[in-house]
Formats: C-alpha cells, structure tokens, sequence
C-alpha cells in the first residue's frame, strides 16, 4: 500500500490494523503498559516525560531544577480520565488537529469546491456554534483517543485515523505522533497522509509550560519567564477574535511584540497601552503567531545546534528550555483566559503557601505551539498551499521539533 511505503520511508513502518482499531491496546515491546493512572511512561538522560491516549498528550513532564528538585513543567490532570471529563480545560498537552489553530468562517476552498467545517468558538446570534473552527471543531483530535502502536523505554507512538467527513473535512487522514527523549531532549514527530482526498493538515503541539512547576514562592505566574524569538520580526495580522486578515505585521523594535532583538520576561510589556486588546477584544497578553524567517541567511539545517526557533527561561528555577522545528511559525498563548478553575497536579505547586491557591490563574502558563502559517487555507496569496494542502498518493504531512533543556542561571546567555 502506499501507505505504508510513505511511512517506511520516514522511518515509521508501523502495525496499520492497530491503528485501524480504535482499540487502546498497546504492541509495547516493554511489556509495560498504562500505570494506574493510565499515564504510559518513557525515561531519558535527566528527563521523564508521561503520555495518555487521550489526544495523544503529555501529562508529565519533570526535569530538576538548579536546585536539583525534581519538577513538573506541563498542565494537566493526575489521572487520564479527568482529561475526559473536564469539558472547560480543553488542548492539555494534546495534537490538535486536523488543522490546528482557527479557521476562518469554519470554511475554506480546494479545487473550487467550498467545504463547511463545525464551528465551536467565538458564538453570535447569526452563527450560535460559533463563527470560526478552532483547532479542528468540537471533536478534534485532541478530544479523541489514539491507539499507543510502539511504546519502548525511551519512545511512544501514538496512531489515529480521522475518518472522511469527521468535522466536516473531506477524506480520511491516517496519522501517527512519535514522542522520543534522550539526553535533557524530548523529540516529537507527526506524520499524516490523506489517503482518499485532497484535506487540509495542519498539526501542533499544545502543551501548558511553566518552568518552574509552580512552585515559585514569588509568583504563580509565568510572567516571569523570559522569552526569545531570534528568527520573528513579523507576525501574522489578526482582527479581534485573534482570525488573520491577511496582513503581516513588522514587529518594530521595542514594541509589545518584539521578541527578536532581544530576550525579555513576558509580562515586561503588559502596562503598556499598546498590550490593549494584542491577544483579542478586551484582552491584554498574548496570542500571536509569529513567522520563522530563517531563509534570509541561505539553506539551514533546522536542527543545528543553537538555530532555536525559541527559547523560554526562568531564572527562578534555571530551567531554559530552547525549541527546534522544522515549521515555519510560532504560536505563543500566555493563557490570558485562566481563572484559578484548573486545579495543579499533586506533583507541582506549593502545599503550605497560602497566598497561592493551588490552581492556575491567569498568566500562570505559556503554550508554545510549533505550526506553519495560521488559517492560510483561507489566503492563497501567501503560497502556503503545498504545506497545507495534501491528497493521496502525494507527499505526508511531517512535522517535527526539538525541546533541548539545561540549566541556566543567567536570562542572556
């Protein structure tokens, strides 16, 4: 079949019939399975990192600090079946898909044929669902169950296969989402073929950071993380529901957005009036996808060690954590919409502080998501169609990223 030679050819020969399944079982060549908590664990070089089924996400990720404390980075629940169960606190950690971030009019066009996709955000009386799709509609895959197909000491694949018309995309899409660890290192791959017709691919990774595991007796806030961006000097426009216009901004020196000259905390900027209404209406913060320009110097390895297309630090805990893609775009969402209802995870936060509650307020947590360009299926005068758009028998969607910890006592180096 093709897809398996599409697959062997990226060094991901994986069982089909399993992943065609639906099942939850594991082909764990370990022998391990889930720990009672449903969390299937893989173990690198001063790194462990905790995976579930549910939207093939991250649960647990612990690295120790300068201190030497072991601590937990990501959002999320103690068990695997709160994921399931908590409709208010969606994308913990998951692959949203199959098309990540908003979709404009929760339509597009391919070939001349004009596809409707469900809405589920930003309702009005005219659209009562919602006026755009957000990372794939109200049963996208980060609401759905994976099938765990490889699972070893160190890596675990997860498979999933969207069927034709699901949310209202045209054909199926087969695709498998590897997660490896080694030395301080957690590696990520997606993959995903249409295999019946031309759809729109377009995947991420949406995970909650806070470097130091809420554990700060400062703050519990990640505003105190420092944040670079050395390749994006512009971003991707957008109107006050955070949908593109089509424009892309210059992000001047020293303005709000400005994360490329220099590395700066993330809320060094927020009481500037020019912060108003940056992550949408009546929203101060962000929710911005910057452009990776990196072309500009000749051909680049993206994987090059110092070529970070990010690079997120706190000097509380000395955990920097630099990010490596080969996308072409960088979300950053400052969780500007958390209210204290998300509860932390016995494994993080302070049990004896009572100035901080032990949940997540506002600003307390940064999504970094690794993407391309941002509802471009709705804006083919950005060219962007043959990373988006895929169809049987052409090329896979591959998308792949590096997050490489240490560390550091210094905001610069």
């Amino acid at each position: 079949m093709r897809l398996h030679t599409g697959l062997a050819s990226l060094g991901l020969l994986l069982p089909l019939a399993s992943a065609q399944s639906g099942s939850n079982s594991s082909t764990n060549s370990t022998g391990a399975g889930p720990d009672e908590n449903g969390l299937y664990w893989i173990y690198g070089e001063g790194i462990t990192a905790a995976f579930i089924t549910y939207g093939a996400s991250v649960s647990r990720l612990l690295i120790h600090d300068k201190y030497g404390v072991e601590r937990d980075l990501v959002a999320g629940f103690d068990n695997a079946t709160a994921y399931t169960l908590d409709p208010v606190h969606p994308h913990l950690g998951g692959v949203p898909g199959r098309y990540a971030n908003r979709i404009q009019n929760s339509t597009f066009e391919i070939d001349g044929q004009t596809y409707h996709v469900t809405p589920n955000e930003n309702p009005t009386a005219q659209a009562p669902e919602g006026a755009d799709t957000l990372h794939g509609g109200p049963d996208g895959w980060d609401y759905r169950n994976f099938t765990v197909v490889s699972h070893t000491n160190d890596s675990i694949t997860f498979s999933i296969v969207d069927p034709d018309g699901k949310e209202g995309f045209p054909g199926e899409v087969v695709s498998y989402i590897t997660y490896t660890l080694r030395n301080m290192t957690w590696d990520l791959k997606m993959v995903a073929l249409a295999t019946t017709k031309k759809t729109p691919i377009m995947l991420s990774s949406h995970v909650y950071w806070n470097l130091d595991g809420y554990a700060n007796n400062e703050t519990n806030t990640a505003l105190n993380h420092t944040f670079y961006l050395p390749h994006s000097g512009q971003r991707v426009g957008v109107d006050n529901i955070l949908i593109p216009t089509g424009d892309i901004v210059a992000n001047k020196q020293g303005s709000v957005n400005d994360f490329w000259s220099a590395p700066k905390q993330i809320g060094a900027d927020l009481q500037k009036p020019e912060a108003d209404g940056n992550c949408g209406f009546n929203c101060t913060g962000y929710d911005t996808c910057w452009l990776i320009n990196r072309s500009q110097d000749g051909p680049y390895d993206w994987h090059a060690e110092g070529d970070f297309v990010a690079r997120l630090h706190s000097e509380w805990s000395g955990i920097q954590v630099e990010v490596y893609t080969d996308q072409e775009a960088f979300q950053m969402y400052s969780c500007n919409s958390q209210n204290a209802t998300m509860p932390l995870k016995t494994t993080q936060g302070l049990h004896d502080n009572p100035d901080f509650p032990r949940t997540i307020p506002q600003y307390g947590c940064l999504v970094m998501e690794v993407e391309d360009w941002i509802d471009a299926i709705n804006h083919p005068e950005w060219q962007r169609e043959k990373k988006q758009i895929y169809g049987p028998g052409g090329d896979p969607y591959v998308l792949q990223a590096s997050y490489v910890f240490s560390i550091n006592d210094t905001t610069t180096s």
